[in-house]
């Protein structure tokens, strides 16, 4: 079996955090338990491109049961658990090409050893994965059934390629499914962007002015957490709806032109290029905190933050103080990657057992009806979204109302009227 992980004897530690994540992903285990009878996914490879998780790795081990021979590479190269790594590799066998703090060259590297695998399915986080198979590998294309995508920053881009007639094979767009979106962007994404940010820098938030760059799912939810704790919330947005959205939250809303000049702590969660550019660098004033829980780490610019500095260090592990020639010292985290993952443990486990279970279920949906699919981005199936739903409710203890057949009949029909 080829791996490349950074130290095969961390399994122990690794599976113990692969268990603890277990507890609170009831829905994929339930769906384990099922694969493991039924093995919808015998004899089918599939390769993913997904953070090495904890909670990754459940959903590793329900693919597992389900029959697939897995190969596992990351999506981004702080975001791998070293441990959660080597336990997949060593206690259950699954291949996984992922070292945390890798570079560029070895990042892709390894998205090339999970292509190497020849998939029948591939599971993105970011569509590294798929824009390499079609850039690199267009040989391995017509193998593939389709595939799933975690993160609205992947859909975009392949919701671009299919617009210039690139895309080759059918994807799912988990990340717009319900059961994905309105909880880990709001719940997953908020909770864990905050956590992440007071791990590395230890600040009180009550009382700073906090700027939320994107109000988006994710944007919501850092914008709520970040008030809880008494933070003073301004929000930025080119999307006059969501801004009408931040306002009537309670936010105050303005150009980051002006907010440059009074923020304490950024955040940019947009899915986009340079959310923050040179003339907001330019304004900010001393101490100023920036960190980005997009998916990728160009929404600050970097290059130019790097090429304003008369002086960068590292100041404590996750915290680099750049000095401007006048004196102003600005202070990027996680170098500019996913806060949330680089400096904690991204969402917790009790919502990505929703976003999981998404996936999960695309691939054996995929399977069972692979000759109707066309090479587009594709919804989750409604089926799919309200039985994940249900089965959360049922691992809650929470139960719901039905419709009676007369109230069905009702909502249903166009002839009924006042």
């Amino acid at each position: 079996m080829k791996a490349d992980i950074k130290d095969p004897s961390l399994d122990a530690a690794g599976q113990l955090r692969i268990e603890w994540a277990a507890r609170e992903m009831p829905v994929l285990k339930l769906i384990r338990e099922r694969f493991a009878r039924e093995k919808p996914l015998k004899g089918l490879r599939l390769s993913g491109c997904l953070h090495i998780t904890s909670e990754t790795a459940n959903l590793a081990l329900a693919l597992q049961a389900g029959g697939a021979d897995l190969v596992l590479c990351a999506s981004n190269p702080l975001s791998t658990q070293d441990d959660v790594a080597a336990a997949l590799v060593v206690e259950h066998e699954i291949p996984v090409h992922a070292i945390r703090g890798e570079d560029e060259a070895t990042y892709y590297k390894h998205i090339n050893a999970a292509l190497d695998h020849k998939p029948h399915i591939t599971l993105d986080d970011g569509a590294d994965l798929v824009a390499t198979a079609h850039k690199e590998r267009p040989e391995l294309i017509g193998s593939i059934i389709g595939g799933t995508e975690m993160t609205p920053t992947g859909i975009i881009r392949l919701r671009s390629m299919e617009r210039d007639g690139a895309l080759k094979y059918s994807v799912f767009a988990v990340g717009e499914a319900d059961t994905k979106h309105l909880f880990d962007g709001r719940y997953g994404t908020g909770q864990s962007t905050i956590d992440g940010i007071t791990r590395a820098t230890n600040i009180l938030w009550a009382g700073k002015n906090v700027v939320v760059c994107g109000y988006g799912r994710s944007g919501q939810g850092v914008a709520r957490r970040a008030q809880g704790l008494g933070s003073h919330v301004i929000v930025t947005e080119v999307d006059p709806t969501r801004a009408l959205e931040a306002v009537t939250e309670g936010y105050r809303v303005m150009p980051l032109s002006e907010a440059a000049k009074i923020g304490d702590i950024f955040i940019t969660v947009t899915g986009g290029l340079k959310g923050i550019d040179e003339a907001h660098l330019l304004l900010m004033k001393d101490g100023a905190i920036l960190a980005n829980s997009g998916h990728f780490n160009v929404e600050i610019n970097i290059p130019t933050l790097e090429s304003l500095a008369a002086k960068k260090r590292r100041l404590r592990p996750f915290i680099d103080e750049y000095t401007y020639h006048d004196g102003r010292r600005i202070f990027l985290l996680g170098e500019g990657r996913l806060i949330n993952l680089v400096a904690a443990e991204g969402s917790p486990a009790s919502v990505m057992d929703m976003s999981f279970a998404n996936h999960a279920l695309c691939a054996e949906f995929m399977v069972k009806g692979k000759e109707k699919l066309a090479p587009k981005v594709y919804p989750v199936p409604n089926e799919i979204d309200r039985e994940i739903g249900r089965l959360k409710l049922v691992s809650m203890g929470i139960t719901i109302d039905t419709l009676t057949e007369e109230q069905r009949k009702y909502v249903e029909s166009w002839e009924a009227g006042t």
